[in-house]
Parts: structure tokens; sequence; C-alpha cells
């Protein structure tokens, strides 16, 4: 158990995958079941979690924005979140001219995600959410001003510390699980023969944003450029320690000395970077979003479901917001997130599922470009509030 328990969580994922592909071609109906019955409880304490991880981990944030109010914590709270609307709106344009090339449609597999539960469980468990994810939200906001403007600190250790019970939930219970909840996913896959298809898509998608990734980062430093008055390339060869920090430590926060050395080193001031590098890592998440956005319309591409732009605007602002200060475990940010696909894209369960895989594949470059990003936000805002 120790040593399982040392297993990156994305290997586990790779291991998940192979085994419900290699089980997929030989499992008998009993145990095609049971994985199906494991899968429909998982899926309902996951749906029932939703709710409270957007609660428990927005509301805490909003607080310690509202408490430490001002205007550079304004302007780069601003700033922040226009960066993760433009990645978003660059993976859906990006994404909507390269993925209907790249994904076909095969009509004699017939490929819906709704029909990889056709094995049906032994038994259902359903768990009901205590709230609505739209609900969660407001009410993550309601009481995280609050508990930012209201004299005494109880409702904002309460809210910390609800924060801490979720938090535990996922790392005990959630992360621990999920590999056995894709195994089951992609063993139900290849009883229906659809797994090919799926991997080969995940191949093709996995390429397509690496390259957006990199994209961004460039377009980030050529508008901060101007700002700090220097070559942006030279700007992001400096930031290059920490993506590769970030690459391997998988996390925002780890990574924080590393990207405020190098920040400093850029040439933006100690007070700005000390302020903007910590805040950033929680509320700067284009890499996050752009990956999110991509791997949701490439499932929606390839299932032929419908889509447009008034549907993704509504799920790129509200996913901005949902995923700040995201838990500091590996994929936080889908977890986050989970509650939006299924609210405003209408994803199932076995597509949530699909979208945990395909995001913590990557997960390392999402975190190393909102890390890597940082750095250009901090020259922008040094520009304005910096001592010279």
């Amino acid at each position: 158990m120790k040593l399982y328990s040392r297993i990156p969580l994305l290997v586990k994922i790779i291991i998940a995958i192979a085994l419900g592909i290699g089980l997929g071609h030989v499992a008998p109906l009993w145990l095609a079941r049971c994985c199906a019955t494991f899968n429909e409880i998982f899926g309902s304490f996951l749906g029932f979690l939703i709710p409270l991880i957007i609660f428990g981990f927005v509301t805490p944030a909003i607080a310690d924005l509202g408490k430490r109010a001002g205007k550079m914590l304004v302007a780069t709270a601003l700033l922040a979140y226009f960066a993760t609307l433009f990645a978003g709106y660059f993976s859906y344009f990006t994404s909507t001219w390269l993925f209907p090339g790249l994904i076909s449609l095969n009509d004699e597999v017939g490929i819906t995600l709704a029909e990889t539960d056709t094995i049906t469980p032994y038994f259902t468990m359903p768990i009901p959410a205590l709230m609505p994810v739209m609900t969660a939200l407001v009410l993550a906001f309601m009481v995280g001003l609050g508990a930012a403007f209201v004299k005494g600190d109880a409702l904002r250790r309460g809210c910390s510390e609800f924060r801490d019970v979720v938090s535990m939930a996922i790392n005990r219970v959630v992360i621990p699980l999920l590999p056995y909840y894709i195994l089951g996913i992609f063993l139900n896959m290849t009883v229906e023969g659809q797994v090919g298809v799926i991997l080969s898509t995940f191949f093709k998608v996995i390429l397509v944003i690496f390259a957006m990734h990199v994209l961004i980062l460039v377009i980030q430093y050529c508008v901060a450029a101007p700002f700090a008055h220097k070559n942006p390339f030279k700007m992001l060869w400096t930031m290059m320690p920490a993506y590769f920090t970030a690459l391997g430590t998988q996390s925002s926060a780890a990574t924080i000395p590393v990207t405020l050395r190098q920040a400093i080193k850029m040439g933006i001031s100690e007070d700005v970077a000390g302020f903007v590098v910590p805040l950033c890592a929680t509320i700067h998440m284009s890499g996050s979003t752009l990956k999110i956005v991509a791997c949701a319309l490439a499932l929606m591409i390839l299932q032929g479901i419908p889509y447009d732009i008034g549907m993704f605007s509504q799920f790129i602002a509200m996913l901005g917001v949902t995923i700040i200060a995201a838990p500091g475990i590996p994929g936080g940010a889908i977890m986050a997130s989970l509650g939006l696909l299924s609210s405003i894209l209408g994803f199932t369960e076995a597509q949530n599922a699909l979208m945990i895989a395909l995001y913590i594949a990557m997960d390392s470059f999402g975190t190393a470009c909102n890390v890597t990003g940082d750095g250009a936000l901090a020259a922008i805002i040094d520009r304005f509030f910096g001592h010279r």
C-alpha cells in the first residue's frame, strides 16, 4: 500500500486506462456489472460533493480577497480574471477551428457516451446534492463577502475549517478511488467497442492543447513587454525555471518561491512581485481554463452534441470564478469545474470521468502555464504600482 500511495496520480490514471482496456476484452459480465455498480455509487458521491467543493473553496478565497481590499488587489484580480477569460475564448475559437477536422464522427460506431452505460449495475445508491451548482456559487460569494466585512473571525474560521473538511474528502476518498472509477469507465467503453476512437481523440487533443499553452504564454508576454519595456522572449526565458518546476510539482503554490525569484530577476520590484505572485497562484488560471474548454469541446464534437458561443461564454465566465483557489491537489481545477460541466454543458457522469482522465493527463502543463503567466501579469501591475 505504501508503494501504491507513492505512485503519482497521472501514472495511476494511465495504469487504470490500460487495465480497463485490457480487462474490457476478456471481462465476464459479472465483473463489468460490478464495475458499473461501483461507478454508479462513486458518481453519486461525486455529484453530492461538487456543490460542497465550490462552496468550500470559493468562500474562503472571496473572504481573503475582501479582507485585503485595495487598488493593487482589485487591479490584479481583474487582470487575472481577464487573462483567464481570454485564455478560455482563445481555446474555444482555436478548438472550433481545428477540432472538427481532427475529430471525425463515426456513425457506425455510434459514439455517444450515453451509450457507455448500457451495462447495468447490480444496484444504485442515489445521493442527492444539497444544492444546485449555481446556488452554491452565489452562496459562496454572499458568505465570502460577509466573512470579509463583518467584525469577528468566527465565520471566516468556520469557512476555512469547512474547506479543510472538503479537502480531506477529496484527498482521502475521491483521489484514491479515482483510478478505479476511470478503470470502470474504460472497461465499459471497451465492451461497447468505442475505446479506439476515444484514445485516438485523446492523443490529437493533447497535442493541440500543448501547442495552445505555448501560444497563450507568448501572447501574454507580448502584451506585458511594452509595459516592462523589455523583450517578451527574454522575459519568457527568464521565467522558464518556474515553468519546469511546476511541471514537476503539479502545484502553483509549491512553485511560488521559484516564480517569485524569477519575477524579481525579470526586473519586477520586490513589493509588487511579493504581492502579485502568491495571489495569482490561486486566482490566475489561464492554463487550466484553456485545457478544460478544449477538452469539453472535443468531447462534444466527438459525440455530435450541439454547442454555440453563448453556451461557452456562460461556461467560461463561471469557470474563471469557480476554479479560483482550487484544491492544492493534482486535478483540483477539474474537480471544481465538474458542476459547471453538468449544469451548463449537460455532461453525464461518464463524460465527466473522461474529462477528469483527459485533464489529469495534461495537469502539469496547465499548472506550468498558470505560474509562468503570473510573471507577465506581475510585469503589467508593476508598471502602475511598482516603486521607480
